[in-house]
């Protein structure tokens, strides 16, 4: 039969009993003292079956339950019977014989799991005695030391009882509080104690109010006490309570739980102040603050354990870490002992006597075991009880067997067991590293050799002194060709051409150093091929063994072949081919001292691309790399042979040309490469589709008489490339000495255009638009000034063109924006009868799209508090036309929410006509140069009606814009043209200065 099915019936017979002993009031003596035999046979029953390695903890507990029935039945026989049972009687002896016979078993597990001892632990089980002990004297010891109608005995056996409570609680409690795993044992004797504990507390107080009685809920108590004595007893865990074979833990865990537990016991002793102030008196005022003293002196002393051993576990880490080191450097087993003696010297506790011992050798057999690890095991030969076992396997042939010990004290060595396990366990690994090198090192002979020279891939030759092979590696026929090359010649392998770098190699190795490395040679395979190769050669006629001049030959073909396109990829662009700026430094460099010697002029060219991004922006970095191509070519075309074209970076590319006979010729490629580049370029999209954009750039020349080293001709070509930019792009410009400080300027005033916007340096004038029947002012166009701290009024002539090259344009044209809106809304709010219809706005391209743009313009509307019908935004042709679905779609959105759109200089672009009857726009504005030529040409007159007539079909809104003289306003009355504006009407003027011209109410374009 097994356990499991004893302990069922176990527990089936005592429920039996237990529902008989209620059920039958009578029975009482007879089932009670079945119940308490159950349990004492039960443990008696689970010590024969187990066997446990001591007996006498489980049959002292085993009396102690005899005991505890005895008293038990005495008291029931004299209820039964209605005999007078005095107290104290004899079952009071009984009963309190329970309570040292608990104690002594407890005390036996507790040494049994805990070894000698565990400060730790017994500190983290006085705290909760402490604090219970405090609520039995309270409620359960001083109600009877304060009753005048009990004798001096009555009392002492009364206080008897509640203090046997308490030694009980302590023992438990010490016993749960032990380090490391709980059998369920354990849990089973716990239970049994609480219940008696329960029941005598219970017990205790009812005899207090004098309303106990035999056969209440009471007993279930006491009937918990047998069962789980009886059954922890039958459960197979109970071996492990008194088991010294399994090393004890002397770490204990403060976990959440734990530390819970301990703060509520420590609050037990203000809570039962507070409770008896609470009742109308503080009667046990001087136990209470003793029991809160000892308990805090407890706290301190389990603080000052976890310091020590906090102290202790980084003394033990920094003494592996240091073996880990000496261990990782170890080679020899000398060094492992070595590193060993000192990582234990480092462990073991300051003037603490130990014996470190190396056991002999011992060969290891085949059918030999080794159980690994770290055992304690009885030493008295060195003067301990105890000591610390290791083996390890050394290598060898055969490999033998090495021990170690270490003798201490045994509770030493239990706290250091896990740090010892852990150096060993290193030493295990360095022993195995150091075997397995020195297998390696045993079996490099003559036989590794062998397989090396057989699977190596450089060919090893032996020449003799008639310059004939007399041994060829293997490998010879791979690289070569050659089956058989054994007497042949060694010029034969070598080209015609390095005869004689082979011959002064061979006297070299033979005459002077006795070696040579890196001797690069042409040879010839079997199938006429041709290798480079690279040899270094040994002088061995001195050894007898080889008697010869040892070649070492290394196929290096496809090595030279990467090298050179290495080589290459490092000095040219990857694009586009050219040559990149490393190489074109490199030449100009060697070019200009070339000049500078006389030998000719030295020109060098910036070439960069106009509106680039625009390309990269509207169609995709794949079409603006294939820009890149086309332009790389065509300007290698241009520049003709004996100069240099290089790609700088991004869309910057650099010509040096060198040797010409005068400064004329740098200009004449420029010249060349402007005139390649104005032809549009028709690229592909990667996709099946073709764009045809353009190319145009412009040409910073400089040449050598105007610089003095290499960077600063290439500074001045940078500067006139800026000066290209700056005349309007698409042509070339020459650096002049006294054009510098012009770009100098342009540069500074480009870093202080970003300062601009933040330093309120810019302002707004406003120029009228009219009605050019009526002149009537019916709207506004606003136009940017810089107000510069140093140069005064500035006009956009002087800093648009930077701010669109720098990116600035996007924060100028949001503060014109709402500056603009927020102006006219002023005059709005000041006069409501005003006779100004709106104020027209130009934005450019980059602003355009800016993502958000027309969230912009809704809240600067807001922000201005004005109406969207107030504001005309003007665009240009080109943003219309590009990203055409996107833009067009934003366009919508804004004439949606009432903002009209107007495309200013039209007629100045590239789109068609055709395109105004799908544009979401407004109005147009003719520009200023078809305007100009209106009255003496009369292909400006019919191009401009043309429009006017086109506009009006369309149901446009057309303003002229450059109006000078009244013959040009008569003309443009008679086309039909409803609006104007111009110095023939008004200039640019100040905000202050609109509201006098407003007149009577205009009709609003």
């Amino acid at each position: 039969m097994t356990t499991r099915i004893v302990r069922a019936c176990f527990a089936v017979w005592l429920a039996v009993l237990t529902a008989v002993y209620y059920l039958w009031p009578g029975l009482h003596v007879f089932t009670w003292g079945l119940i308490g035999l159950s349990g004492a046979a039960a443990i008696v029953l689970g010590v024969r079956a187990h066997r446990p390695t001591r007996a006498l903890p489980w049959y002292l507990l085993a009396v102690a339950l005899v005991f505890f029935v005895g008293g038990d039945i005495i008291y029931y026989a004299q209820e039964a019977l209605k005999l007078d049972a005095p107290f104290p009687g004899p079952s009071d002896v009984l009963y309190l014989l329970v309570y040292p016979l608990l104690a002594a078993a407890l005390t036996l597990f507790i040494r049994a799991r805990s070894g000698e001892g565990n400060r730790a632990a017994l500190l983290d089980a006085l705290v909760p005695t402490v604090s219970l002990g405090l609520l039995s004297w309270v409620y359960m010891i001083a109600p009877y030391t304060r009753a005048t109608e009990l004798t001096l005995v009555e009392k002492a056996v009364s206080v008897a009882y509640p203090l046997g409570d308490v030694l009980a609680l302590a023992m438990m409690i010490r016993l749960l509080t032990a380090a490391g795993r709980k059998p369920p044992a354990v849990s089973w004797l716990a239970a049994s104690i609480v219940g008696v504990l329960v029941s005598d507390v219970v017990y205790g107080l009812g005899r207090l109010d004098s309303d106990w009685i035999v056969g209440g809920p009471i007993d279930l108590g006491w009937i918990v006490f047998y069962a789980g004595a009886g059954y922890a007893a039958l459960h197979p865990s109970m071996i492990w309570l008194t088991d010294d074979r399994a090393p004890a833990c002397t770490r204990v865990e403060t976990g959440g739980r734990r530390l819970v537990l301990l703060s509520l016991a420590t609050l037990i002793a203000p809570a039962v102040l507070l409770a008896e102030y609470l009742s109308g008196g503080v009667v046990d005022a001087p136990v209470i603050a003793a029991g809160s003293a000892l308990m805090f002196l407890l706290v301190m002393g389990r603080v000052g354990d976890l310091l020590a051993e906090q102290r202790q576990t980084n003394l033990r880490e920094t003494a592996l870490r240091r073996a880990n080191a000496d261990l990782a450097a170890a080679t020899t087993e000398d060094d492992i002992m070595a590193a060993v003696r000192a990582a234990v010297a480092m462990l073991m506790p300051a003037e603490r006597r130990y014996e470190l011992i190396v056991g002999e050798k011992t060969p290891l057999t085949d059918g030999g075991t080794v159980e690994f690890g770290v055992s304690l095991e009885p030493a008295p030969e060195y003067g301990f009880d105890n000591a610390l076992h290791a083996v390890m396997i050394l290598p060898g042939n055969p490999p033998q067997r090495g021990s170690i010990h270490l003798a201490a004290p045994t509770p030493t060595l239990r706290a250091l067991r896990p740090a010892v396990q852990a150096l060993f366990d290193q030493v295990t690994m360095v022993v195995e590293r150091i075997g397995l090198a020195g297998e390696i090192s045993r079996r490099d002979g003559e036989a590794y050799f062998r397989t090396l020279i057989q699977s190596a891939s450089d060919v090893i030759l032996i020449i003799g002194d008639d310059d004939r092979i007399r041994y060829a590696s293997p490998s010879a026929a791979t690289v070569f060709g050659w089956t058989d090359l054994t007497g042949t010649p060694l010029a034969m392998l070598i080209a015609d051409t390095h005869h004689d770098a082979l011959a002064d190699a061979l006297v070299r190795i033979r005459t002077e150093r006795g070696h040579a490395d890196g001797i690069d040679l042409t040879a010839v395979c079997a199938d006429r091929r041709l290798l480079q190769v690279e040899c270094g050669g040994r002088d061995l006629r001195a050894d007898p063994t080889v008697a010869g001049v040892v070649l070492t030959v290394r196929d290096v073909t496809e090595r030279r072949r990467l090298e050179n396109d290495l080589a290459h990829q490092a000095f040219h662009d990857g694009l586009t081919g050219l040559a990149n700026r490393v190489l074109f430094r490199d030449r100009l460099d060697h070019a200009f001292v070339l000049a500078e010697s006389g030998a000719g002029e030295l020109g060098v060219l910036f070439v960069d691309l106009d509106d680039f991004k625009e390309v990269n922006d509207t169609l995709g970095h794949a079409v603006g790399d294939q820009l890149l191509v086309a332009v790389g070519q065509r300007i290698a075309q241009a520049i003709g042979p004996g100069n240099t074209a290089a790609r700088m970076g991004g869309d910057e590319f650099a010509i040096l040309v060198a040797h010409a006979a005068d400064a004329s010729a740098a200009e004449e490629v420029a010249a060349r490469i402007i005139t390649a580049l104005s032809t549009p370029v028709e690229v592909s999209d990667g996709l099946g589709g073709t764009h045809i954009v353009n190319g145009a750039a412009s040409v910073g020349v400089a040449t050598n008489h105007d610089a003095t080293s290499p960077t600063e001709l290439l500074r001045h070509a940078d500067l006139a490339l800026y000066l290209a930019k700056g005349a309007g792009k698409g042509t070339w410009q020459r650096y002049q000495s006294d054009l510098h400080t012009a770009m100098v300027e342009r540069l500074e005033l480009r870093t202080s255009l970003l300062e601009a916007i933040d330093a309120r340096q810019f302002v707004l004038q406003y120029q009228p638009i009219v009605d050019i029947t009526t002149q009537a002012v019916v709207g506004v166009e606003s136009l940017v000034r810089w107000q510069h701290p140093e140069r005064g009024l500035l006009g956009p002539y002087h800093f648009i063109d930077l701010a669109e090259e720098s990116g600035a344009i996007v924060g100028v044209g949001a503060w014109v924006l709402g500056e603009s809106l927020r102006q006219f809304a002023a005059w709005h709010a000041a006069d409501p009868q005003l006779a100004l219809g709106y104020v027209s706005v130009n934005v450019s391209a980059r602003q355009f799209r800016t993502p958000g743009f027309v969230d912009q313009v809704r809240q600067a509307i807001a922000d201005a508090g004005a109406q969207p019908g107030w504001l005309l935004l003007e665009i240009t042709e080109s943003l219309v036309l590009r990203d055409a679905e996107q833009v067009w779609a934003d366009l919508r959105v804004l004439r949606d929410l009432g903002v009209r759109i107007a495309i200013d200089d039209f007629g100045t672009g590239y789109s068609s006509l055709s395109y105004l009857r799908q544009m979401p726009v407004d109005v147009l504005k003719i520009d200023k140069s078809f305007i100009d030529d209106i009255i003496a040409s009369p292909q400006q007159r019919a191009l401009v009606n043309a429009i006017v007539t086109l506009a009006r079909n369309l149901d446009l809104t057309v303003v002229a814009e450059g109006i000078e003289d009244g013959a040009q306003r008569e003309l443009l009355e008679r086309m039909g043209c409803p609006y104007g504006q111009g110095y023939l009407f008004a200039r640019p003027l100040w905000p202050a200065e609109i509201p006098p011209l407003l007149g009577a109410v205009g009709v609003a374009a």
